[in-house]
Formats: structure tokens, sequence, C-alpha cells
């Protein structure tokens, strides 16, 4: 069986409806994961979703800020929400979907970190001290740690650049929230201890760049080209063998009025 799924850091699920509508007519992923959806529950644009086959929706929104939805052409066998840090903020939602020729179903667990604000340092930016403790719940939560045969995919907007060649430059971007080496290495540690396998660096060498997201203050985003790679796609060892494709859908930075991310796609043989 062929799956595919996609995560997109949208920011406003309803101001970008349309380019969401043009990259699910053209690429028809399976599922689609999005956070920073900014959107309550009840505005979400339902209707738009399943006129475009995607009937099934699984939601955590909020009005204004944050929030997480995942849509598919598949039907949720359960869908489940966590709280991290006893903040409410919108920013985990997973499914699981009901297996087919095997024992083990198919979680699928989306999520959008704290972005940490502008200053690297916990006891002077409450934001930062916020991310760093949600990157340690991530990396203790037991329903996080896939064992054994365990079908799992962790997706989202991670807001980490954990690698060299996860930015335009590593020595110029060290003291910066994103690739500061406490945040790099606290998402490293969450990835390890859950085992997961980042799809990404599965598929393409340390040593090149990857970049999931360009900044809006840059006049020209193509010229600069200052890059990171804050959107990620980890899956469970027993679906590593189970990864044909990767893409980073790079052109929709230049579509009208974009988010400042892109989608990234992974293609698997379940």
């Amino acid at each position: 069986m062929r799956f595919s799924l996609s995560t997109w850091n949208i920011n406003s699920v309803r101001l970008r409806i349309d380019l969401v509508a043009k990259f699910l007519k053209s690429e028809r992923p399976d599922v689609l994961c999005l956070q920073e959806t900014k959107c309550p529950d009840d505005a979400f644009p339902l209707k738009r979703f399943k006129r475009l086959g995607y009937e099934h929706v699984a939601l955590n929104g909020q009005k204004g800020y944050h929030g997480v939805a995942i849509v598919s052409r598949l039907p949720f066998a359960s869908t489940d929400i966590r709280v991290f840090c006893e903040n409410l903020d919108s920013r985990h939602i997973s499914v699981a979907f009901a297996p087919e020729h095997t024992a083990s179903p198919l979680v699928v667990h989306n999520f959008y970190v704290p972005a940490g604000g502008d200053i690297p340092d916990p006891a002077l930016n409450p934001k930062f001290k916020h991310k760093l403790a949600f990157l340690d719940e991530m990396k203790s939560c037991e329903p996080l740690h896939p064992q054994g045969d365990a079908r799992h995919i962790l997706v989202g907007d991670l807001n980490v650049a954990p690698h060299e060649h996860d930015v335009w430059s590593h020595k110029q971007l060290l003291k910066v929230v994103s690739h500061t080496p406490v945040e790099c290495e606290k998402l490293l540690a969450a990835q390890h201890q859950g085992g997961w396998l980042d799809v990404a660096r599965e598929r393409i060498a340390l040593s090149e760049k990857i970049y999931t997201w360009w900044s809006y203050r840059a006049a020209d985003w193509t010229i600069a080209n200052r890059g990171r790679r804050l959107d990620h796609i980890w899956v469970s060892p027993a679906l590593g063998p189970c990864v044909q494709d990767y893409k980073v859908l790079r052109d929709a930075r230049g579509w009208d009025r974009p988010s400042d991310h892109v989608p990234v796609t992974v293609v698997m043989e379940l």
C-alpha cells in the first residue's frame, strides 16, 4: 500500500486556504498535517477540505495563535491530544489508522513546538524557557517511544534546525533561536530517546543543505536563500525500510501570499 503524508506550517489556514487547495490538488497526499492554523475548531474550513476529498479531520485549534490539524482521505481509528508543560496551547494532535495487513496500527503525531522568542536565555526569556521545557517533555513522553514493530510517524514544525547544514550559516546562527546548541541538543535527545529516524537525514547526507523555511524579512528570499530546516518528519525504526521518497516543495515559498514554511512530504510503501 502506497501511503503519502505531508506536513506544513501554513501560518493561518483560513488566510491561505487557496494555497492549501492548490497543494492538495497537485500533490494529493493521503494525509496532511498542518501547524499554526490560528483557527478555533468551530471556524476551521471543513467544507473546503471535504470538497477536496479530505473528509476526515482532527482538530486542536485556538483563536489567533498556534493550532494543529490533521486532514486525511483515510478514516481515523482514534484521535488524541496531549498537553505539554501544563500549558493549554494547541500544539499537539495524534491520530491512528486501523491496520489492514498487520496487527500494528499506524500512528501519526503532529507537533508545533514553541518558537522560543528572540533571546536565547531562559532566565531572561520565558518563551525560550517554555521551548526548552517542551523539548524535555517530548523526550520523556512514553507514547513518543515506539518500540518493536510499532509504526509511528512524528511530524511538524519542531522549530529547531539541529544540524550544521540545516541552516544557511552555522557560525552566524549559533546564538540565534532555533539553532542554539542547547536547542539542538534537546531536540536530538528527544529523537534519540524515542529511537526515531529523521527521514531527511536518512536520505540526504549531513553535508548537504536542506531548508524548509525562509524568513519574510528577506527582500528576495530566492537570492539570499537564508533558510533553515525547521519542519521535520521522523519515523519509528519499523517504518524505516518503508520510506520510498522525501521531498521539500521549495516552489511553494514563491506562491502568492505564502507561508514562510513550505510543505514537506514522505512517501512510504506499507
